[in-house]
């Protein structure tokens, strides 16, 4: 029998790669998805984006669901509808049904992860930690890159609705191995529900992505507008009120590890799955066949293991700040070539893809590395929140603000729209490049505390 701590990172692990199942599997599927349910290019990004808003939207309930329900209960009622979802979501009769019920998978599975991940973390010692952060680093590289090839043959042996239902497998052990491993919930307090703070943190993202993606269309530019205002004011509001009852803790954000991981995870990986849209389309009118594309992750994740693989070296040997920064450049000149290609080889589009698993991967990992460095266990709960938002929210904003992209180029450029998408994703990659700069990023340590 595994030792308690071990349970732990076996559970969290397998809801980390339910997550990445419906992060990924779904993007080789979408022109045929788009064929039969006769989805445009803003509906169709809505897919991807109502799953990854669920998410968003519900993580800051998440720690006191927890304190209030106990961790064992969360995760199996979480699972639950999990699954329920998925399963209703493969059989949807129409684009609309399918958006519904990938929203409320988003929002079971928004409830999975940092309450998993802060259990986890809650076992191990500060030296373990290093090596449950492998181990997830490990994950995050095989299911990206096992994820889309199994949906390619998916979607050709079944359907699209074949790609929706692959996580169910998954979600049933999860379940089985909560019942057997997790240990009975105690006694319980929670704080008080701060109703205002969550309502407007919540209603502020969902305008904003409702913003974004109306922006992209000629009938809806004036309410996006109008939408990007509400958002704003909201936004202002949530932050008001935080100064007074904070809805998390957001002095963790004093830790730098923690914060530039955060700003990290906006630029470089959020860009990159926003960038799948385009990518796909642009591989999908080039003849390649969805197995052709799912097989393209394969190479990224080759390289994405060497990057790792080095990352360790290359963080002890020029700090953090040097890694990140190269990181952002391979995957930006990834980006860019490939929107320089509109029908490239097999060969030469798996060679730009291994470019941006390199690039990604470095900065992904340096990322989870600094993260929790230094954070106690008391306070794991919120950091983990914290992270898992803003991981969120990035795949959020990067899914609609490139969807965003795309349509506007359609409709100014439509004959190179998606490698106007891609150039453009390439540019979002090296914002934070100015903020390395001025972070003194080169003087962090990875056991700095909080």
């Amino acid at each position: 029998m595994p030792s308690p701590r071990l349970r732990h990172e076996a559970i969290f692990l397998l809801v980390f790669a339910l997550d990445l199942v419906n992060m990924f599997i779904a993007t080789v599927a979408y022109p045929a998805l788009a064929a039969e349910l006769h989805a445009d290019i803003g509906t169709l990004a809505w897919v991807g984006t109502a799953y990854m808003l669920g998410l968003s939207v519900v993580i800051p309930l998440a720690p006191w669901l927890a304190a209030r329900c106990g961790e064992r209960r969360l995760l199996l009622a979480a699972l639950l509808l999990f699954a329920v979802a998925a399963g209703l979501a493969g059989a949807a009769p129409s684009i609309g049904w399918l958006l519904g019920w990938r929203l409320l998978q988003g929002l079971a599975g928004g409830l999975l992860i940092p309450v998993a991940q802060a259990a986890a973390y809650r076992q191990c010692t500060p030296e373990q930690r290093g090596a449950l952060t492998r181990r997830i680093l490990l994950v995050a590289l095989l299911v990206p890159a096992l994820a889309p090839a199994l949906g390619g043959l998916l979607v050709q042996w079944l359907s699209w609705r074949g790609v929706l239902w692959a996580s169910l497998p998954l979600a049933v052990l999860a379940i089985a191995l909560v019942l057997a491993w997790m240990p009975a919930d105690g006694l319980r307090s929670a704080p008080r529900l701060q109703g205002y703070a969550l309502a407007t943190a919540m209603s502020a993202l969902g305008a904003l992505l409702l913003a974004l993606t109306w922006l992209g269309e000629p009938g809806h530019r004036f309410a996006g507008a109008g939408l990007l205002l509400v958002a704003a004011v909201l936004a202002v509001a949530h932050l008001r009120n935080a100064r007074r009852q904070p809805l998390l803790r957001w002095s963790l954000l004093s830790h730098r590890g923690l914060r530039m991981a955060m700003l990290v995870y906006l630029a470089v990986p959020g860009v990159f799955i926003g960038s799948q849209l385009a990518s796909t389309l642009q591989l999908n009118h080039a003849g390649y066949s969805a197995a052709q594309i799912g097989a393209l992750m394969l190479p990224w994740a080759l390289a994405s293991a060497l990057a790792i693989t080095g990352s360790r070296r290359l963080l002890a040997r020029f700090g953090p700040g040097a890694v990140l920064r190269l990181g952002m450049v391979l995957q930006a000149s990834g980006l860019l070539l490939m929107a320089l290609q509109s029908q490239p080889p097999f060969a030469l589009a798996a060679m730009l893809f291994a470019l941006m698993g390199a690039g990604g991967s470095l900065c992904s990992s340096t990322a989870q590395t600094l993260a929790f460095n230094g954070v106690d266990a008391e306070a794991l709960g919120d950091a983990s929140a914290l992270w898992n938002l803003n991981r969120q929210l990035s795949f959020c904003l990067g899914t609609a603000a490139i969807a965003l992209l795309l349509a506007l180029a359609m409709q100014w450029w439509p004959a190179h729209a998606t490698g106007v998408a891609l150039g453009l994703a390439a540019v979002l990659t090296l914002l934070p490049l100015a903020l390395l700069r001025r972070s003194q990023l080169h003087s962090l340590s990875t056991t700095e505390t909080a």
